[in-house]
């Protein structure tokens, strides 16, 4: 899970202070949504809201990870190009079962 230490701000004596965050436009239906999940996990409105935002970061932070490694295995695919008129493995494969 997130680690509580990114969004705190750490103050001189070492302890940790947590932000205020007010959010202003939210929709009746998402407030009584977030009120539901609270409500089923027994956590207040407040700590529902910093539970579903801890794992919305997380998973963009994980999103990113994958979009990062797609890319890097785009690149490898672009620089490794199979010389022309050579047959592809998946050509190969079907071949063999069809033996």
């Amino acid at each position: 899970m997130h680690n509580a230490s990114r969004c705190g701000i750490v103050s001189m004596r070492g302890a940790t202070s947590m932000a205020t965050l007010h959010v202003r436009n939210v929709s009746d239906d998402l407030y009584q949504t977030i009120q539901v999940l609270a409500s089923r996990e027994q956590r207040s409105l407040g700590a529902e809201v910093v539970v579903l935002l801890e794992r919305a970061v997380d998973e963009e932070a994980l999103r990113a990870q994958r979009m990062e490694l797609l890319e890097r295995i785009a690149s490898r695919r672009r620089r490794f190009r199979q010389p022309e008129g050579a047959v592809d493995s998946l050509t190969l494969l079907r071949e063999d079962r069809a033996r």
